[in-house]
């Protein structure tokens, strides 16, 4: 299994000679067994540099997962390519009520208003579906679980199996306990954790929002991001053997990330942790 990030960026898209390393785009992970077609997650603006790579494969059906309809996620979705390609078959899937809401809430931002597109104008075959948290589904070797994360509005992060490997994406979230409690206390995970910690357990590699630092999150508790002492906490007591620190501040530099990979390089008892780059290519197998 391989794990691509396309944009690793949350809130705004941010090019500029201060972001080079480690990317200005927004969201958007792409998780492909050979010869099978890929699952994407999120339509952050790194989705444009995605649809025009698909183009080139041999696959010609996509699997597109959104974790919310924020505009940071959703950005790229006009802008990628298999959309304008009657070749190609998507499956677009969201936390909804009923299909129809996943395609509703697509539709209004493309209105012909917020962008000159509606979604009539587009030629790619399209299906819709609404996902529930806790309620798996198979898309062919895939298993997607949606799970409910902590994010105004709401969110829902995924868990994906496939081929004896799991990766997770868990993004915009906060912690789902309060400072002093639970894993944010230094404790055992409460409720909400317990049944995340359940769902991550053993998995290969899990993409966590570490939007703030500690002291920047105290601050902004409401905003729905976390910072990286949660995520290591969440992810060990899961057993995770890789985290990847995502959805990066878009006032964070190059250095500024330099910094806090430095940080954590040397991992957590047996846990790597490794800052998300844009257009990094993970061999889950190795």
């Amino acid at each position: 299994m391989r794990v691509r990030f396309w944009g690793v960026r949350g809130s705004i898209p941010v090019p500029g000679p201060a972001t080079t390393r480690y990317g200005g785009n927004t969201s958007c992970l792409e998780v492909q067994l050979p010869g099978h077609d890929p699952v994407v997650f999120d339509a952050g603006t790194g989705a444009r540099a995605l649809g025009r790579e698909l183009m080139g494969r041999p696959e010609r059906s996509v699997h597109l997962f959104f974790s919310h309809f924020h505009l940071d996620h959703l950005f790229g979705f006009p802008f990628f390519a298999p959309l304008f390609a009657p070749s190609f078959h998507l499956r677009i899937a969201a936390p909804a009520f009923t299909p129809d809401a996943t395609r509703e809430r697509l539709a209004r931002y493309l209105n012909g208003v917020l962008h000159p597109l509606r979604m009539p104008d587009l030629p790619a075959p399209m299906e819709f579906e609404a996902l529930r948290p806790g309620q798996p589904v198979e898309r062919g070797p895939y298993r997607v679980t949606a799970t409910q994360l902590n994010h105004p509005g709401g969110a829902c992060g995924y868990i994906i199996e496939g081929g004896g490997k799991k990766i997770a994406y868990l993004t915009d979230t906060s912690p789902l306990s309060r400072p002093g409690e639970g894993l944010a206390g230094g404790g055992p995970p409460n409720g909400r954790e317990a049944a995340l910690v359940k769902l991550l357990r053993d998995a290969d590699l899990v993409a966590v929002d570490t939007m703030f630092s500690e002291e920047e999150y105290l601050e902004k508790m409401t905003w729905g991001h976390g910072y990286p002492e949660y995520a290591v906490a969440l992810c060990r007591a899961a057993d995770v053997k890789a985290l990847s620190l995502f959805h990066h501040s878009p006032d964070a530099t190059d250095d500024d990330l330099d910094r806090l990979a430095e940080r954590w390089s040397p991992g957590v008892e047996g846990m790597r942790v490794v800052l998300a780059r844009e257009g990094a290519d993970v061999d889950v197998e190795g």
